[in-house]
């Protein structure tokens, strides 16, 4: 079992709102993009280049890299250096996670990717600032280099931000996401614990009936009007290298805002699913599950349109928001473990065999919900059930 979340201790939130950009702050900010953007590119071609060659590129090589490009190009010297110190940060992350899979011997459907170039017409700007690259003033964001923003406040932020992100989604809206000091708001305690397993039949399955989420299929309700907005954008695909017509562009922008829409549909009910269990429970035992690799199974589409990666971050989110106590427990062998006694299947279970009946007690359950079970047991917690107790262990019982 992982360690479980501290979710008493403050952390961090963020606090996303519109933004209202004129004509010359959007200049000014596709400028800096760009920019950065370039710096991007010259990290991963210099990444490239010194593993082909075997020389590390590190932070601090990177750091040189930027001082020395912006010393001797007076284009990117007249932008801030505030965003692009923070690119050459997140580009050393991201190179440092994929290598640090690597060397870790995942599997290549487990790996983060190395990064990548970032095409102009492809990659949606996203600039990052730290404390000393904006501030408030009268209500709106003024970012280093001159850029001044209009925010729609549509609430107070509880306290000062320490960095923000600007950046445009595929509608071309833009948005500013400060990140601030997150405060604990407890709830009553309720003495109650719940165990959950994730799936793809049902999204999440656990120890307490009331608490189950079936799957909404948010994406299956909008595939007839996605497949009839991708037709209009295949009749209307320009040939290679010309600009898309007017009609692409409208229906383009018909499949993004629809694409969208599913995804705060999810977003939303991961949500108040998340609320109600948070509200309901003192300690959560959540299987620690990465669907990373259904995306290349059979159920590629229907557990992408799950979503439980999104409705799973909503949960911990919650948590930590509430002050719960959240336990991620691994999730081998939860299928042939017996959340009764604990006893273990000699063999895996087929997907196709919905019912668990354990050898050692004849307990026989629902399979998703013997799994539920399972994970009280990991997480050091009573299994759910009408008498609040445990059976005894059987003999020879393997440790879960």
């Amino acid at each position: 079992m992982e360690p479980p979340i501290e979710a008493g201790k403050p952390g961090y939130a963020r606090f996303t709102f519109r933004l209202r950009v004129s004509s010359t702050a959007l200049t000014r900010l596709l400028g800096e993009w760009a920019r950065c953007r370039w710096i991007w590119n010259e990290c991963t071609a210099r990444s490239k280049r010194g593993h082909a060659e075997g020389e590390r590129c590190g932070p601090a090589r990177l750091d040189k890299m930027l001082t020395e490009v912006r010393n001797h190009n007076a284009w990117l010297g007249d932008g801030s250096s505030v965003p692009q110190q923070q690119l050459v940060r997140d580009f050393g992350k991201s190179r440092a996670k994929a290598l640090k899979d690597i060397k870790a011997g995942l599997p290549m459907r487990q790996r983060a990717g190395m990064p990548k170039y970032k095409k102009k017409h492809a990659a949606d700007p996203s600039l990052n600032y730290t404390r000393r690259g904006f501030r408030i003033k009268g209500g709106r964001l003024h970012l280093a280099g001159g850029i001044v923003l209009n925010v729609v406040w549509s609430r107070d932020l509880p306290a000062d931000p320490s960095s923000v992100r600007i950046h445009r989604d595929g509608l071309g809206h833009w948005y500013a996401s400060f990140v601030v000091p997150a405060e604990v708001q407890s709830l009553p305690e309720t003495g109650a614990v719940i165990g959950i397993d994730w799936g793809v039949k049902e999204t999440a399955t656990t120890t307490s009936d009331a608490h189950d989420l079936p799957h909404a299929e948010h994406g299956r309700r909008a595939a007839a009007g996605l497949a009839r907005y991708q037709r209009m954008m295949a009749r209307r695909k320009p040939a290679k290298g010309k600009p898309g017509s007017r009609g692409y562009r409208a229906a383009k922008k018909l499949t993004v805002k629809l694409y969208k829409k599913v995804a705060r549909q999810r977003q939303d009910t991961g949500r108040k699913w998340a609320k109600s269990v948070v509200r309901d429970h003192d300690v959560l035992a959540v299987e620690d599950f990465r669907p990373k690799f259904l995306a290349k199974s059979t159920m590629a589409r229907k557990a992408a349109d799950a979503a439980i990666s999104a409705t799973k971050r909503e949960l911990i989110n919650m948590a930590r928001k509430h002050g719960r106590d959240l336990r991620l427990v691994h999730p081998a062998h939860t299928t042939m473990d017996c959340g009764r006694c604990g006893a273990r299947a000699k063999h895996a279970l087929p997907l196709s065999e919905r019912i668990y009946t354990c050898t050692a007690c004849g307990a026989v359950s629902p399979r998703d919900k013997n799994s539920a079970r399972v994970m009280l047991v990991r997480a050091g917690l009573d299994p759910a059930g009408a008498d609040r107790g445990r059976p005894a262990d059987p003999p020879g019982r393997q440790a879960a």
